[in-house]
């Protein structure tokens, strides 16, 4: 049984999940099934005394009658800033209140794409005190966006469609689970480097270089448009419209191994945190937040390489000059100096925009996508928002939408969609100009890009984001 599974029925501190999980693989092999076993848990939680010396559940039932953990400490006197806040669901700023109680937090800001994650919302920006929190880094460490421009006029795209649709199937691969054949595998130098500075990302150089190259799925894309530079833009790209391509992905299964293992450690040193703060659980940097912070840092360089081959690949198959490059995480920790001190600030989808700092902030698969700069606002501890952000969940737009009310919004759109799942439907996002706006003094727009052909995971894919 997975852990929440476990929280639902009652089973709260970490001693007690251990035994149950312990519990459950013993159950399992001695030939209950699942339900059974649920059941089982459900009325060792009920009466745990009564399980006591039981072969299987004993040790669950000693650990839920063991004296409880003593609780953490919170604050409650942080507040935090809020962008777009009326757009925001109650969920999300509850979940950014709770981060703002931890002892180790100074500072926090809520992006106006926000939704709820896991721990910290989407959207959230907290700013830590010598402490990393695995899960405000976010289970896709370092994912990010990568935006590429060609010499190549925009009007070309419509003569050249079929060309740029098979360049994408080909040269891009989707999918949980998904990687490249040995023969396949792409050459990049962050193979070389050294994966063996912690135990756990030592085990993960195979499928790292398996997966190099590729996307996830959930909200992970590639996609070909059009974007437009008008005069006097600062990043030094020639005023018009040309081909360009943009990506969205992150370190695959390697980061959220590295996630997983991490918040589990996190979760051991911090028993009694309340049940609203336990993703929030952190690691002290000078413990093993500091082995965290080695794993954290290899998988940015991870990312930052996987879109790197699509890229080059891509760039290959288009032929023609590149004019610019640029790409941001927006699932990172940072060491910066916020309010005269250094201090550790998580940005869980939220993109970086620092004083002339040039990010990509990108709508859905018809809405625009933006090249920004960052104006350097305290209050947001130099951030912006990572997208358009969801307003509707997976589940309620797979249960709302049909494939023909999203094709005939894509046919309006002008946008050629190769694959992608109901879930990722624009009418499951926020309005990007609408987010914008909110965000007008963290962010002016250097560029707009608009999505022709565009490629996702195939529908039914699992979500890694």
């Amino acid at each position: 049984m997975k852990r929440r599974e476990l929280v639902n029925l009652g089973i709260e501190h970490q001693p007690a999940i251990k035994a149950a999980e312990a519990a459950c693989a013993a159950a399992a092999k001695s030939g209950m099934q699942k339900s059974d076993i649920r059941e089982r848990i459900r009325a060792v939680v009920a009466d745990p005394k009564r399980f006591e010396g039981d072969a299987i559940f004993g040790a669950l039932a000693d650990a839920l009658c063991a004296p409880q953990p003593e609780s953490e400490a919170l604050r409650d006197d942080l507040e935090y800033t809020c962008w777009g806040e009326q757009d925001i669901d109650v969920a999300a700023l509850e979940q950014m209140r709770n981060a703002c109680r931890l002892p180790i937090s100074v500072a926090a800001a809520l992006m106006p794409d926000a939704h709820v994650g896991y721990g910290l919302p989407i959207g959230g920006v907290l700013a830590t005190d010598n402490a990393v929190i695995p899960y405000a880094v976010g289970v896709d460490i370092a994912c990010r966006v990568r935006l590429t421009v060609f010499d190549t006029p925009a009007a070309h795209i419509a003569g050249k469609q079929d060309r740029l649709e098979k360049i994408l199937e080909r040269e891009t691969l989707f999918g949980v689970g998904q990687g490249w054949r040995p023969k396949q595998r792409p050459q990049h130098r962050v193979m070389d480097e050294d994966w063996s500075v912690t135990n756990v990302t030592r085990d993960l150089k195979d499928l790292a270089w398996k997966q190099l190259g590729t996307s996830g799925s959930g909200n992970h894309f590639v996609e070909f448009g059009e974007i437009r530079f008008d005069a006097g833009n600062p990043s030094g790209v020639a005023p018009g419209e040309y081909l360009a391509v943009v990506s969205h992905s992150g370190s695959r299964g390697s980061g959220a191994t590295v996630c997983q293992h991490y918040s589990r450690l996190a979760s051991d040193l911090h028993p009694g945190l309340p049940r609203e703060c336990r993703h929030l659980a952190w690691l002290p940097m000078d413990g093993v937040g500091a082995e965290y912070w080695a794993a954290m840092e290899l998988m940015g360089h991870y990312a930052a390489a996987n879109h790197e081959v699509i890229h080059d690949k891509i760039a290959r198959a288009v032929g023609g000059a590149v004019l610019m490059s640029m790409e941001n995480h927006h699932n990172y920790a940072w060491k910066e100096q916020h309010g005269g001190r250094e201090v550790i600030v998580h940005r869980k989808g939220a993109t970086p925009a620092g004083p002339g700092a040039l990010g990509y902030i990108p709508g859905t698969m018809t809405a625009p996508g933006y090249i920004v700069r960052g104006r350097g606002e305290p209050r947001s501890l130099h951030s912006a928002s990572h997208g358009a952000g969801r307003r509707m969940s997976r589940t309620q737009a797979r249960n709302t939408t049909r494939w023909s009310h999203m094709n005939a919004t894509l046919r309006e759109a002008g946008v050629k969609l190769l694959s992608a799942g109901l879930d990722e439907t624009p009418t499951a996002y926020k309005d990007i100009d609408a987010v914008m706006a909110a965000q007008a003094d963290l962010v002016e727009i250097v560029a707009k890009f608009q999505p022709r052909i565009v490629k996702m995971a195939p529908d039914g894919e699992r979500p890694e984001d």
